[in-house]
C-alpha cells in the first residue's frame, strides 16, 4: 500500500504572457506518464505512491515545464504521509455514492 498522498498544483509563468493551460496540461502528462495512481481536478492534482517517487515526479514536472519554455515554475503541494498507508479511496468513500 502506498504510504504518501501529493497533491500539487502547478503555476507555470509563460513566454509572452501566453496561455498555461497547455503548460498545466504537459505537466499532467509527465504524471501520466510515471504510472502512478492519480486524479485530476480542476485546481489540483492528487498522487498515490511512495514519498521519494512522488517527489521525483514534482521534479521531473518542473523540468518538463522549464524545457517546454516556462522561464519559472511555482508549486503548490500539500504532502499526507503515513508510514502504514494511505489511500485517496479510504479517506473519501464516505462521501462517494
Amino acid at each position: 500500500m502506498a504510504n504518501t498522498l501529493l497533491s500539487i498544483q502547478v503555476i507555470p509563468k509563460t513566454p509572452g504572457n501566453e496561455d498555461s493551460i497547455p503548460y498545466v496540461d504537459r505537466a499532467i502528462e509527465v504524471i501520466q506518464q510515471s504510472g502512478v495512481k492519480h486524479e485530476v481536478h480542476p485546481l489540483e492534482t492528487t498522487m498515490e505512491g511512495e514519498l521519494s517517487e512522488l517527489l521525483d515526479i514534482v521534479k521531473n514536472m518542473h523540468e518538463a515545464l522549464v524545457a517546454a519554455g516556462s522561464p519559472s515554475v511555482i508549486s503548490q503541494i500539500k504532502i499526507a504521509h503515513n508510514p502504514n498507508g494511505i489511500s485517496m479511496d479510504k479517506l473519501t468513500e464516505k462521501y462517494r455514492p
